[in-house]
C-alpha cells in the first residue's frame, strides 16, 4: 500500500494546498486580525472572528511544523527499531494533539470538566466515544490518551485523511481509515478488528459507535432505520442527543473480550461547522467529560446488541443533564 499512487497524489495535493493556505494566512497574520477585529468592533464585542483567525493560524502552525517533524522522524528514524520509530511518531501526535486542544482552550476561553480520567489509565480498553464535532479526536487524546501515554487505535472517516498530519502520522500508526459508503463492510469490519492485534496496557481502540456526528434529522432517519429492530426501536426512540450505535464494528470488537470504556461529552456542538466558529458558539463554552468503564466480566455473551442501545442510552442521558 506504501506505494499506492491514489495516497501520493492525495499527498500532493493536500501538501500544495496547506503551504499555500499557510503562506496566505501567516504571511498576512496581521492584516487578518485587523480586518477581525474591525468586524467584531462593530457586531461583537466577545471578538468571534479574532478568535476563529486566530484558531485557524494555530491549525496552520501545527499542521505545517507537525510534517516537518514528521519528515525529520522519517530522516532519522525510518531505519530504525520499529519500536523506536512507533513511539516516536506517537510522540508526535501527542504534542499535536495537545497543541490543538490547549490552544483552543485558551483561544475560546472554553473550561473543561474530565470526570474518571483514571479510569483509562491503564489498557487494553475499547474506547467508545460520543461523536458530536471533529473536535471529539483531538478531545479523546488530549484529555484521555496523552496524559496517561496511552496509544489509542483510531477508527475514522478516510476523508479526514486529507488533513496532511492524520494522512502521514495516521497511516504510520496503527489505525483503520474507513469508507462512509460502507460498501465493502466485510473488509472494514475485518480492518476494525485487527486493530484489537498485540495490544498491551498502554494501548486501547477508539470507535464512534454512532459513525456520524449527531443531528435531528440524523435521529430521525436512524430511528425510521430500525422499523424491523423493535426492541432496539424502543430504546432509541427516548434519544435526544446522540444517535443509534451502528452494531458492525462496535459488536465485532465486543467479541474480542475486553474492557470497554464510555467517553461521555458535552460542549462541542457548537464546533461542527467553521461558521460555527465564527459566530462564536464555543466562546465561554463549559466542555464536560465523563468516563465509565465497563469489565469485560459485565458485558453479557449475548444480547449485546441491546445491552450497547442501553448503554447509549446513559450516555444521552448523561448529555441531556449537561446540554
Amino acid at each position: 500500500m506504501n506505494g499506492d499512487p491514489r495516497r501520493w497524489l492525495r499527498r500532493a495535493a493536500s501538501l500544495t494546498l496547506y503551504s499555500c493556505l499557510g503562506t496566505f494566512t501567516l504571511g498576512l497574520f496581521p492584516l487578518w486580525l485587523l480586518l477581525a477585529g474591525i468586524v467584531d468592533g462593530a457586531r461583537d464585542r466577545r471578538l468571534p472572528r479574532v478568535r476563529a483567525v486566530a484558531f485557524f493560524a494555530l491549525y496552520l502552525v501545527c499542521e505545517l511544523a507537525g510534517v516537518a517533524a514528521a519528515f525529520g522522524i522519517w530522516l532519522t528514524r525510518g531505519r530504525g527499531p520499529q519500536v523506536v520509530w512507533r513511539e516516536s511518531n506517537a510522540a508526535l501526535q501527542r504534542r499535536w494533539t495537545s497543541a490543538l486542544m490547549g490552544g483552543a482552550v485558551r483561544i475560546f476561553g472554553m473550561r473543561v470538566t474530565v470526570e474518571g480520567a483514571e479510569l483509562a489509565a491503564r489498557g487494553p480498553f475499547l474506547l467508545f466515544v460520543r461523536h458530536s464535532s471533529t473536535a471529539d479526536t483531538v478531545l479523546a487524546a488530549a484529555l484521555v490518551a496523552n496524559p496517561h501515554r496511552v496509544l489509542l487505535r483510531y477508527v475514522l472517516k478516510r476523508e479526514l485523511l486529507w488533513d496532511p498530519c492524520l494522512d502521514i502520522v495516521g497511516q504510520r500508526l496503527p489505525n483503520a481509515f474507513l469508507s462512509r459508503t460502507g460498501a465493502n463492510r466485510g473488509a472494514e469490519v475485518a480492518a476494525i478488528v485487527a486493530l484489537t492485534a498485540d495490544l498491551g496496557p498502554a494501548d486501547g481502540v477508539l470507535i464512534y459507535p454512532e459513525g456520524t456526528r449527531f443531528s435531528s434529522s440524523k435521529l430521525a432517519r436512524a430511528r425510521e432505520a430500525l422499523v424491523d429492530r423493535p426492541e432496539l426501536a424502543k430504546i432509541a426512540a427516548g434519544y435526544q442527543h446522540v444517535l443509534p450505535p451502528r452494531l458492525g464494528g462496535p459488536l465485532a470488537l465486543l467479541e474480542r473480550g475486553l474492557d470497554v470504556v464510555f467517553l461521555d461529552q458535552s460542549g462541542f456542538e457548537g464546533s461542527a461547522s467553521f461558521g460555527a466558529f465564527l459566530r462564536g458558539n464555543l466562546i465561554g463554552k463549559t466542555i464536560a467529560v465523563r468516563l465509565r468503564r465497563v469489565p469485560a466480566a459485565e458485558i453479557p455473551a449475548t444480547a449485546r446488541d441491546r445491552w450497547l442501545f442501553e448503554q447509549w442510552r446513559e450516555t444521552d442521558a448523561w448529555v441531556r443533564r449537561h446540554a
